[in-house]
This record gives structure tokens, C-alpha cells and sequence, in this order.
């Protein structure tokens, strides 16, 4: 931090604070200069009050962090945003019409930034935290990274602050890479559906995936990025070899498994704490032409979840495994029949499903058009181990592009409807196996009598499949379920389709889960206090907080999750 010329530094802060210090700066430099004239002038107060505050850290030695932040002189907004508009940036920052960075995909919390940075290029977004970090402690100004906006409780919003618009990102083109180990280079303000269109261009793929695609790079791997490739993949963060990442000091840095690699692990899953993802080296696959796409349906829960954990145990199996729950709905089977085609068509017809509960069971297998034989007698065998209801075989054949992009087609229909930009307070959870039976007794028919509001995912992985060294926390057990409450609000509604009613819902479910003392992990996680957090995190917390130490000691990145309010720094 740098010091006041000789002739000030020996004036106590709180005359410098009190006097006429800035008028007297103000009519200097307006004669002599002719600095505020040209609009700089807000710059220079904040110059000077990085200068008092330099002095007020030297006065404050040997105080705690919270002492010392308070003590500070605070930096009004409007001046340092006065101060960012003068950094020399190829992006713009725009101080209106930012409305769609105060909300996002959840559609629940709304809070406006002061303003918007539209980068152009990495050194814009570099540049602009590293100017708000050196403002140090007093800057109160918060930066969120905001993606395509799917964040469900304003992870990606800044009240107050400044959000940057991934997606206006213009960094090198995606490039793909063949070889014995392909991969593609990456903006981290990439869409997936577009990597996926790039990449197939020389017949590979990326190796896992979320179930929609129309997601940025950053924004997926900042949490995990999972589907049902995840049982054989893991998620999307352990398919990645190398990152580039702007800190919370405004550093570029390179990060791999092999350099840096603790910023590298921190940033995968780490909520946006540590820093914002640039580029990203993905790892490739060969990618199949075709999708054979296989339902069934179970009426116990306990056969549904031994054919699961059977499957994904499988060496030989399925390329893709979900499931979802189903209760007291009516004509499941006829729903299916426009996208997929009975075996038995007349048994399927006979089949009731009227106020019953139900597990889906959904698979799918990647294939050539040349290996369609080999293909369905693989199916068959594996088929044949199961112990589904005969009659609700339901199949499919389509695109590999199609099977990836499926829930783009539901979102079409949404927005036709205008349906696609409501309330979605969706509740994502990960429960150890052996508890996942006490978890489905206590909520599927009790706390939850029907799934009209959305669908409820639930599907197994192998821990086995999912790196340690990230920051994502899961259940301490080989296997464990993902079980996604994917509910959607009708606005301005009263009942079981309000928000008010889904929200206490997930209120109900998360309190049972609690006080059965069920090791559940929340995946996409929302709390309000840091001590949540703390028992979010459990043993790796005090790793998670010396990451946040050293990569944003100023607390200045990803506000919306709350997790950090203030500084940490080990020393003030």
C-alpha cells in the first residue's frame, strides 16, 4: 500500500478525515492540473483515500480483523466505479439496464449489481479485480461471475456490486486437440452445447455431461457438473486438465493437477470462492453417432435401487444411468409414448398407474449405426438381469446430439408456454447409500404426496469415480444417490403450486433429513450463515478457508453464496 508524501505523514488520520483535506486537494488540483475538469478527479479522492487508509493500518497494528475493516475510511460506490470507468479496457461497463443480472434461473432472489462489466478480453476481467483489490479493506464493492444464469439462489448475483458477464468473453476460438489423449481449449464463458457441436467436427466429445447444455464452462465446473455419465466418468470437474483463473487478487494464473495444482483442486467445485474460470482443458472422447434410450418402471423402491447399484457396479453396462420418481400421476406410459415406443404395446395400454408411486429407471447406450447388432444383444443381456415391470419396456432411438440436448426441447416448449422463467426452488441432494432407504420412507408418499411440480431425479455413483482433492463435498461412502427435487412455481399462485408451499416443502425434507441425522450433503448448496457452512464443509472446511486466505483474502468473489462476509486474512 503506498504512503502520503513527508509533509502529510505526520498528521493524525482523523485530522486528514475531519479537515477540509479533500477541498483543499480539490481547488489545488482543479487550478494546477486541471484534472477534474476532465472527469478524473473522483479517481484521485480515491487515491488519497487509499493513502488514509494506509495510515489507519499502520494505526490499527496488532488489532483484530473486524476492528480494523471497521475503522477504515469507506470508498462511496459511485466513486469507485468512477475510478473502474478509467482503467484502460477493451469491454465496457454498462451502469443501466442491467436487469437480467439481478436474477437468474431460480427466479426467487433479485438483487441489482451497480454495474455490469461486458469483457472483452481475460487482462479486462484481470485488471478490474485486481483495481478493486488494491482498494484493499475498504472497498465494500463484491464481484460475481455470472455464466448463462442458472444459478437457483442468487449464487451469481452482487447487490451493489459489480457482475461480470462471462458469455461477452472473446477469447481464443474452442480448439480442439487430437492425439492419444485429446482435449479441447475452452472461454470459460463457453457454452457446453456449443463444445459439443465443435468437437464432433473430428468425432470426439467431451466424457461427461449435465443433463442441459445451454450452461458456461466456469459455471458448471465451479460447482461439479453432473449426470448419469457420472457413475462411469465422474463429474465434469474430473475430466479436466488444466485451467486458467483470475484470482481475487486479480492474477492470471495457469493451474493443473501438476501446477498449482491447489489452486487448480480449489477452484474445481469451489462455488466461485477462489476465483473465475477463463479456459478450460477438457478431456475428449470418441463420440458415437447413435442413442438406443431405455425406460422402465418399479413399484418397490428397494428392487429399483438394487438394479441401479447393480448396473453402475457393471464394468460392461449402460453409458448413461438416472432415475426418477413418479407419484400418483396418471398415464405415465401414454405420456412416454410420443418420444418413445412400447415393447408391448398392448400390455402397456392395460397398464394403471393411478395414485401410485413409482421409480423409473432410465439407461441409455452410445453406438455406431454399424454396431447396431452387437449393440441391442448387449442391451438384451443386461436387460435380462433386471427386475423391472415387464410391461413398461419403453425404447428409443435417437442422435447422439439429440439424447445430450433433450431437455433444450422441453425448454422450447416452456418458453412457448411461458413457463420457463418462474420460480424453480429446486433442493439437489446427495445421500450415502446406506441411508438412502430411510431417506425415501421418510419423504416419497409422506412429505411429498404427488410430483406434479417437477420431476425428482434420483440415480447412484461410484465415489471411486469422483476426485478427493476438489472442494465439492459429497457423503463419505463408495456409492452414493444424487436426488434432485426439480420443482417449478406457477407465479402469483396459492397451494401446492406456490412458491411459498415448494419452499417449505424443501423446508419439511431438509428438517427430516436433520434431525434423522442422515449424512446428506447438499449439491448446488444454499445457506445463510457461515456456521451452516462449516457443517456443509466438516473436515475440509479449515482447508476451504486457508484457500480462501490465500487466493481472495478480501472476500471479494461470488457474494451470492454467502459463505464469506468479510476479509480473512490471517493478519490485519
Amino acid at each position: 500500500m503506498p504512503c502520503l508524501p513527508k509533509q502529510y505523514s505526520t498528521l493524525s488520520p482523523s485530522f486528514l478525515i475531519q479537515s477540509n483535506f479533500f477541498i483543499k486537494i480539490e481547488t489545488m488540483v482543479s487550478k494546477h492540473g486541471g484534472f477534474y475538469e476532465q472527469g478524473s478527479f473522483p479517481s484521485l479522492k480515491i487515491l488519497i483515500l487509499l493513502l488514509l487508509n494506509s495510515i489507519l493500518h499502520k494505526a490499527n497494528s496488532g488489532c483484530n480483523n473486524n476492528s480494523f475493516s471497521n475503522s477504515l475510511v469507506p470508498f462511496p460506490p459511485h466513486e469507485i466505479l468512477s475510478s473502474l470507468q478509467t482503467l484502460p479496457l477493451d469491454g465496457h461497463f454498462s451502469l443501466s439496464s442491467n436487469e437480467d443480472a439481478a436474477k437468474d434461473f431460480g427466479n426467487i432472489h433479485h438483487f441489482p449489481p451497480l454495474a455490469v462489466l461486458h469483457p472483452k478480453t481475460v487482462s479486462d476481467i484481470s485488471r478490474t479485480i485486481k483495481h478493486v483489490f488494491e482498494m484493499g479493506f475498504a472497498s465494500e464493492l463484491k464481484v460475481a461471475a455470472r455464466g448463462h444464469g442458472h444459478s437457483l439462489q442468487g449464487q451469481a448475483q452482487a447487490h451493489g456490486g459489480l457482475v461480470i458477464n462471462m458469455e461477452s468473453l472473446q477469447g481464443p476460438e474452442i480448439k480442439v486437440h487430437i492425439g492419444e489423449f485429446p482435449y479441447v481449449d475452452v472461454s470459460g464463458g463457453e457454452l457446453w452445447i456449443n463444445i459439443l457441436h465443435e468437437t464432433l467436427k473430428y468425432g470426439l466429445a467431451p466424457k461427461s455431461w449435465t443433463d442441459y447444455l445451454h450452461l458456461t464452462v466456469g459455471g458448471t465446473l465451479s460447482n461439479a457438473g453432473i449426470s448419469g455419465q457420472a457413475f462411469k466418468h465422474g463429474p465434469q470437474i474430473n475430466n479436466i486438465f488444466q485451467l486458467e483463473v483470475i484470482t481475487g487478487k486479480g492474477e492470471v494464473v495457469t493451474c493443473s493437477g501438476n501446477r498449482n495444482a491447489d489452486l487448480f483442486h480449489g477452484v474445481l467445485g469451489g462455488l466461485g470462492q477462489f476465483g473465475i474460470i477463463t479456459r478450460a482443458r477438457i478431456s475428449l472422447e470418441t463420440a458415437p453417432k447413435m442413442v438406443k434410450w431405455i425406460r422402465v418402471l418399479y413399484s418397490e423402491f428397494s428392487t429399483f435401487t438394487k438394479d441401479q447399484e447393480h448396473l453402475i457396479s457393471l464394468k460392461n453396462t449402460f453409458d448413461y444411468i438416472e432415475g426418477f420418481v413418479i407419484i400418483n400421476k396418471t398415464g405415465i406410459l401414454n405420456n412416454w409414448r410420443s418420444s418413445f415406443d412400447p415393447k408391448s404395446p398392448l400390455q402397456a395400454s392395460q397398464f394403471n398407474s393411478d395414485g401410485r408411486t413409482f421409480y423409473c429407471l432410465e439407461m441409455a447406450k452410445y453406438f455406431n449405426p454399424d454396431e447396431a447388432e452387437l449393440m441391442n444383444q448387449s442391451i438384451n443381456h443386461l436387460l435380462s438381469k433386471l427386475s423391472y415391470i415387464q410391461p413398461t419396456l419403453f425404447r428409443s432411438e435417437v442422435s447422439y446430439v439429440e439424447f445430450l440436448d433433450r431437455v433444450h426441447v422441453s425448454e422450447k416448449k416452456l418458453r412457448a408456454k411461458g413457463l420457463w422463467e418462474v420460480p424453480h426452488p429446486w433442493l439437489n441432494l446427495l445421500i450415502p447409500r446406506s441411508e438412502i432407504h430411510d431417506f425415501a420412507e421418510g419423504v416419497f408418499g409422506n412429505i411429498l404426496k404427488d410430483t406434479s411440480n417437477g420431476p425428482i431425479l434420483i440415480y447412484p455413483v461410484n465415489q471411486t469415480r469422483w476426485n478427493s482433492k476438489t472442494s465439492l463435498v459429497t457423503p463419505e461412502e463408495d456409492v452414493f444417490y444424487l436426488v434432485a427435487f426439480l420443482s417449478s412455481a406457477v407465479p402469483n399462485c396459492t397451494g401446492a403450486n406456490s412458491l411459498e408451499h415448494i419452499v417449505s416443502q424443501n423446508k419439511r425434507i431438509i428438517e427430516f433429513y436433520t434431525s434423522a441425522q442422515l449424512k446428506v450433503k447438499q449439491y448446488l448448496p444454499h445457506y445463510s450463515t457461515q456456521e451452516e457452512w462449516q457443517a456443509h464443509f466438516g473436515s475440509q472446511w479449515e482447508v476451504f478457508v486457508e484457500r480462501k486466505k490465500a487466493y481472495d483474502p478480501l472476500a471479494l468473489l461470488a457474494p451470492g453464496h454467502r459463505i464469506f462476509q468479510k476479509a480473512v486474512s490471517a493478519s490485519c
